[in-house]
C-alpha cells in the first residue's frame, strides 16, 4: 500500500505539461512515467518518494533499447517508414547493416522510453521504448497505445508493456502489407481489448 501512494504522488507532482488519461478500468492501470532519453529520468529520479531509482533508469533504459531493436517495426524503404512515423523520423536498421548483404531495412527511430510499476502486483519495474507516429504522437512498438508526448507521468493499462512480436530477421514489411494492416498499430488496436481502446497521454 505504501509503494502504490508513493507511485500515486509521483504521478501528480511530476506531471507537468503531461499526463496520462485513458478509458480502461481503474483495476488495470498501473503508474508510469515517459522519458525522451536516460537523462531525463535520471534528473526525475533524484526527486524525493518516486517509485523508481537512477539504476532502475538505466536497466531499463538498456532493456527498452535492447527490446526496440528487437520488436521495432522494419519496412522495405524509408519513404514507407516515414509514411508511418513522419518525416525525419526513421532511419537505416543497424541489424540489417550487419548482414552479409543486408541494409535493405528501415525502422523508426528509438524516441525515448516509459517505465511501469507493477509493484503494487507483486512485480517490478518495467519498461517499453517509444517510437513516433505518423500524426505526431508516440506509441509503443505494437502501436495500440498512442500518447501525445513522450514526457509525463499518471496511469497506463498494465498490457502497455506486453512485448510486441519479434521482427528481429524477418522480412521488411512491404507498402502492400501496410496497407492489408491499415497502417501502423492498426491491426493491434482492431482486436479486442479489455482496456476499451487505446490510451492517450496529455489527451
Amino acid at each position: 500500500m505504501i509503494l502504490r501512494k508513493r507511485g500515486r504522488r509521483a504521478a501528480l507532482i511530476l506531471a507537468g505539461t503531461a499526463t496520462l488519461t485513458l478509458t480502461a478500468c481503474k483495476d488495470d492501470q498501473v503508474d508510469a512515467q515517459s522519458f525522451p532519453d536516460l537523462e531525463s529520468c535520471i534528473a526525475a529520479s533524484k526527486q524525493n518518494e518516486l517509485w523508481f531509482t537512477e539504476d532502475d533508469c538505466r536497466k531499463n533504459f538498456d532493456a527498452a533499447k535492447q527490446e526496440f531493436m528487437e520488436t521495432a517495426p522494419r519496412y522495405a524503404s524509408k519513404e514507407l517508414c516515414e509514411q508511418e512515423h513522419g518525416v525525419g523520423n526513421c532511419g537505416g536498421d543497424p541489424a540489417a547493416q550487419q548482414q552479409s548483404g543486408g541494409g535493405f531495412s528501415f525502422m523508426p527511430l528509438f524516441m525515448g522510453y516509459m517505465l511501469g510499476s507493477m509493484m503494487s502486483r507483486g512485480g517490478g519495474i518495467f519498461s517499453q521504448p517509444m517510437v513516433r507516429t505518423a500524426d505526431g504522437k508516440y506509441a509503443t512498438p505494437k502501436g495500440d497505445q498512442s500518447f501525445a508526448t513522450n514526457r509525463g507521468a499518471g496511469k497506463v493499462p498494465a498490457q502497455s508493456f506486453q512485448r510486441a512480436p519479434t521482427t528481429l530477421g524477418k522480412p521488411p514489411m512491404s507498402a502492400t502489407q501496410v496497407n492489408q494492416r491499415g497502417g501502423f498499430g492498426a491491426s493491434a488496436t482492431s482486436r479486442p481489448s479489455s482496456s476499451g481502446g487505446r490510451s492517450s497521454f496529455g489527451g
